[in-house]
């Protein structure tokens, strides 16, 4: 497969920040991943409120299952289909579903059927939604700009979280789950003219496929598999993300909740450790979006994980808020700072016509396999309190920079000018 390809005139020109291609991109992906923050907190909320505690988490969680079961499968049809039809479709049938089960509300009570449904319905369409989204800014622009272009992604998932959940409550706060469902509706609708606007390169015909769409769809998912095994940066580049979402997860989700209850600091105190680390994870995007390249990314990578390692094991042994959120900064930045460049490395090191499996797999192991640390690690906090199971958490982290470091050639990768 090759690297070289053909492009509209003009299109890759210019910096990310200055492209109004990739602008318009931007603003689409932002305004959906908004919508998909006020989504998740109407469902929960519609659940709770239609259910009892243990039913209204299996309807938050029933997208999980087909998420992971698909996911691999949704990297085929975003290589075979093209990243931007799979895109925009997934958006569309993602705002029809919201609306629907808005409009559900607004003239019948809630009920756990119809949420579960929507909850699988997103779950279904997110396997195949993700793999294209990680596929489409290589067809946007230079290999030179996807760093960039991915610290920029990166800011907006940041900006989608920390606005999200206020707009979700307002909407119902003012109308209940059924408003809040409409303005998650809304702003998905708002991506799709964005994303119709959107121009991208097309592939050559000798390799518009990359193995995907000459055969059955078995064969060319397990091409995709042999691909990324055999590549000298990828395969450890998947590894340490692997390692380094399994060992993130458990502490800084369910383990902080722990973590605070234990130590007194109440919601409050979580919530300026959790501030702390969005600050510091938001800080490395934006690092990387206005330099678009940092010099020795593979080293970078590793150097940053060891250092985030020992953040994330200190965290359960700091004597105050104060402490914590210091330290929950120091996490955020370096912890930030290693997944936007492992992000980058894996956009600039995969072939295009591939890009769509490999940010599947990637996707599997950080959205099907990583949340299964949490029960592990509130079991664990549980038979042995907080500060062993952050230290093992950091000891898998730390490993994950011990892949970095001794795969020679990830080592040395190295971003495009």
């Amino acid at each position: 497969m090759t690297s070289t390809l053909a492009s509209p005139a003009g299109l890759r020109d210019r910096p990310a920040h200055r492209d109004g291609n990739v602008l318009r991109w931007l603003a689409a992906y932002t305004s959906s991943m908004v919508g998909d923050n006020v989504y998740y907190l109407a469902l929960s909320w519609a659940a709770v409120r239609a259910g009892s505690p243990a039913q209204a988490g299996l309807v938050t969680a029933a997208s999980a299952l087909p998420r992971a079961l698909l996911m691999l499968g949704g990297g085929v049809v975003a290589d075979r289909l093209g990243p931007r039809g799979v895109v925009i479709a997934g958006d569309t049938v993602r705002c029809v579903a919201v609306l629907g089960v808005s409009g559900l509300l607004f003239v019948a009570g809630p009920g756990l059927w119809p949420l579960a449904l929507l909850a699988v319905v997103f779950g279904t369409v997110d396997a195949v939604f993700m793999p294209a989204v990680g596929a489409l800014p290589a067809r946007m622009t230079s290999r030179g700009q996807l760093a960039r272009v991915q610290g920029m992604r990166s800011l907006a998932i940041r900006f989608a979280s920390v606005v999200g959940a206020p707009l979700g409550g307002l909407g119902v706060a003012l109308g209940g789950a059924a408003t809040a469902f409409g303005l998650a509706g809304l702003l998905i609708a708002l991506s799709v003219p964005l994303l119709v606007s959107v121009r991208i390169s097309e592939l050559p015909p000798d390799d518009a496929t990359g193995g995907a769409g000459t055969t059955t769809a078995w064969r060319d998912l397990v091409a995709g598999l042999r691909y990324i095994r055999r590549h000298r940066v990828l395969a450890p580049l998947v590894l340490t993300i692997a390692l380094g979402d399994l060992g993130f997860v458990g502490p800084l989700n369910l383990g902080l909740t722990l973590l605070a209850d234990e130590r007194g600091w109440g919601a409050a105190g979580m919530g300026w450790v959790l501030a702390g680390f969005g600050t510091g994870a938001g800080a490395a995007s934006l690092l990387l979006a206005v330099c678009g390249r940092l010099p020795h990314a593979g080293l970078m990578i590793a150097y940053t994980i060891f250092a985030g390692s020992v953040a994330i094991g200190a965290l359960a042994y700091v004597p105050g808020v104060a402490a914590a959120a210091g330290v929950a900064v120091l996490i955020g930045l370096l912890t930030g700072l290693s997944g936007v460049m492992c992000g980058a490395l894996l956009q600039t090191q995969a072939d295009r016509a591939c890009l769509g499996r490999v940010t599947a797999v990637s996707s599997l192991v950080s959205l099907g396999f990583a949340p299964l640390s949490m029960p592990l690690s509130a079991a664990a906090i549980g038979a042995w309190g907080t500060g062993p199971v952050f230290v093992v958490s950091a000891a898998v982290c730390g490993l994950s920079g011990v892949v970095a470091l001794g795969a020679r050639d990830l080592r040395r990768a190295e971003l495009p000018r």
